[in-house]
C-alpha cells in the first residue's frame, strides 16, 4: 500500500509518499511545496494543486492521508489553511484516491506514542520508523511523512480488528 501524506500549509505544504513492504515502511519521496507570499493567494493554491496532482499521477498512491484543521490563532490563517486543505482534498479526489483525515493529536500519538510531542520528536521518530539516514530537513515534510505513517498504522489496526470479528 502506498500512502500520500499531506500537511497543508499556506506558505509550505508538506508531502510524503510512504510504502509498506511486509512489516517495514519506506519513504518513496517527500518534500515541501513552497509558494511566495508575494503571489496572489489563488495562484498559490493552483501551484499546490498542480504539484500534488503531479505527484499523484507519477506515484499512483492508494490513499491520501491529510491532516485536519487545528485551531488557528487568527481567523484569516484558519481560512487560508482550510482552502489549502480543500485543494489537497480535490487533488486526491481527482486522482481517484481513497481519503483519510487525521488530527495532529492522532498523528503524534501514532508516531511517537505521545500526543503532545514536539516537532523535533516527530522528525526523529519519522527518521527511525522509515530508516532514513538523517531526519527530514523540512518540518512540513516530516509532518507529512508522519501523517502517512499514521495511516499505515491505522489501516493495519483496522485490518487486525476486522480479522477478529470474522
Amino acid at each position: 500500500m502506498l500512502v500520500l501524506g499531506v500537511d497543508p500549509g499556506a506558505s509550505a505544504t508538506g508531502y510524503g509518499m510512504v510504502a509498506r513492504s511486509g512489516d517495514s515502511l519506506r519513504a518513496i519521496e517527500y518534500g515541501s511545496i513552497t509558494t511566495s507570499s508575494r503571489e496572489p493567494f489563488p495562484s498559490r493554491l493552483q501551484q499546490i494543486f498542480y504539484r500534488l496532482a503531479e505527484l499523484i499521477r507519477r506515484h499512483q498512491p492508494d490513499w491520501a492521508a491529510i491532516e485536519t484543521l487545528i485551531f488557528a490563532k487568527n481567523a484569516q490563517s484558519a481560512f487560508k489553511l482550510g482552502q489549502v486543505r480543500g485543494v489537497a482534498l480535490l487533488a486526491a479526489v481527482e486522482g481517484g484516491l481513497a481519503i483519510a483525515e487525521y488530527s495532529p493529536l492522532q498523528v503524534k500519538s501514532a508516531v511517537t506514542g505521545y500526543g503532545a510531542a514536539g516537532k523535533g520528536q516527530v522528525q526523529r521518530m519519522v527518521q527511525s520508523l522509515l530508516g532514513l539516514q538523517e531526519p527530514p530537513r523540512s518540518l512540513d515534510a516530516a509532518d507529512a511523512l508522519a501523517i502517512a505513517i499514521c495511516h499505515h498504522h491505522s489501516a493495519g489496526l483496522r485490518h487486525l480488528s476486522r480479522g477478529r470479528q470474522q
